[in-house]
């Protein structure tokens, strides 16, 4: 059976044929693709293709697909057990290996996802604070509990709306929606209502509207005004934790939030996440404190084996040099080709993550990423996908290069590319 017939069985079966709906391909067209297997910087199809993979299931395999090693501890976690539901070693030994790697988090607690990380952040803040509100910023994505499925409303201080059906007009009332960059906009939402402000949360490296990167201030600003309205500033590193370097980004440019979320690929493609912070905040949670939160899953052995052994080799090997140089090589490459052509084309570039905007000027906000051109957007990807590259099916994605990708890789990408 092919991609077609596989998408035509499932959506008898999944909503939309799905389980996350991007994979839908609803925002570039066509059938979604299934796969079968990874190695490397590849995966096979069930159509019998190759691609080469910027996707990276999303962010988490920085390692490239089925590392020999991580796999080898996985497979060695799944042989002695795969759930317990009770305490194990290695819960400990891999938060002792974060917080040595990121000593702002001075205890972690793990969980099973982003999502669940980041809900128990905003909980363990209003708890921590005895206050109910918080500020997130339009286009940073926190996964999909009900407070944060909020777009902004009809002005700054009124608070969001829903941007899903099924949220209650209630939990969206406790949301400001600040735009992303807007440092003065936090500042006025903090200075009407700062007693009522339970925390900031933010994407330090927004990456769920494109990458789209912090102006200068704009974070430390952050850190200011949250500290003097008594609200703490979370982090959401989910996407952006252990990406540029093997630590957090608020580690690395010396900004230390109060809260961090983690995920992806502290995992190291297993589903996991974290909330790490001082041992002051952390002992608010249950059962220290009067914050609950619990997991059957939390810690689980073999999501663990995965993630540790992931982070050694990232803390070992430090292929951060190597992913940024291919990132400038890849971006410098459709620049290039977008001068050279007269395109309303950039490449914005962080590392190893990359996003091909379609509109010339640069992109500071979730209003300039809807302003590119989505239908370039998708004739680029589909052009790629049938030339032998996968890359997010979505222009408002980031894409990523790995460890395991290489020089060639990324020629081939610039080759192709220059042919649409």
């Amino acid at each position: 059976m092919n991609s077609a017939q596989w998408f035509e069985r499932a959506q008898k079966v999944i909503p939309g044929g799905v389980n996350s709906p991007v994979r839908a391909f609803n925002g570039v067209g066509g059938t979604p693709v299934y796969f079968k297997s990874g190695k490397g910087a590849k995966v096979q199809t069930e159509d019998g293709t190759e691609l080469i993979d910027f996707c990276g299931s999303w962010g988490p395999l920085i390692l490239g697909h089925a590392r020999g090693e991580v796999v080898e501890a996985v497979s060695k976690a799944a042989a002695d057990g795969l759930s317990f539901g009770a305490n194990t070693a290695a819960e400990a030994e891999f938060a002792e290996l974060l917080t040595s790697l990121v000593p702002e988090m001075e205890m972690v607690r793990l969980v099973s996802s982003g999502t669940e990380a980041v809900m128990t952040a905003v909980r363990l803040a209003r708890g921590y604070t005895g206050r109910r509100k918080i500020i997130k910023f339009d286009g940073c994505y926190h996964g999909h509990s009900d407070y944060l499925l909020v777009a902004s409303g009809s002005g700054l201080l009124t608070g969001g709306i829903s941007s899903s059906a099924g949220v209650s007009p209630a939990a969206t009332e406790e949301v400001f929606v600040a735009p992303y960059n807007d440092l003065g906009a936090v500042q006025e939402i903090l200075k009407a209502n700062g007693d009522e402000i339970a925390a900031v949360i933010v994407e330090p490296i927004a990456g769920n509207m494109g990458l789209v990167e912090p102006e200068p201030g704009f974070l430390e600003g952050l850190r200011a005004a949250t500290a003097e309205a008594g609200s703490l500033l979370i982090f959401d590193e989910v996407i952006n934790g252990f990406r540029l370097a093997p630590t957090t980004f608020g580690h690395t440019v010396g900004i230390e939030a109060d809260i961090t979320t983690l995920g992806k690929i502290i995992g190291g493609g297993m589903p996991i996440g974290a909330i790490g912070g001082s041992t002051k905040i952390m002992s608010t949670l249950a059962p220290l404190g009067p914050v609950y939160q619990a997991g059957t899953l939390s810690g689980n052995p073999v999501a663990v084996a995965a993630g540790m052994k992931t982070l050694e080799l990232l803390r070992d090997e430090s292929p951060y040099l190597k992913m940024e140089i291919l990132g400038k090589r890849l971006a410098d490459g459709v620049n290039r080709i977008a001068a050279e052509k007269g395109l309303d084309l950039h490449c914005a570039q962080r590392g190893g993550m990359f996003t091909p905007f379609f509109r010339k000027a640069a992109v500071r906000n979730l209003d300039d990423s809807k302003a590119c051109d989505q239908k370039a957007h998708a004739a680029y990807f589909h052009h790629m996908l049938d030339h032998g590259f996968y890359t997010p099916p979505s222009g408002f994605e980031v894409a990523f290069v790995s460890a395991a990708h290489t020089e060639e890789h990324i020629d081939r990408f610039i080759t192709e590319l220059e042919k649409i």
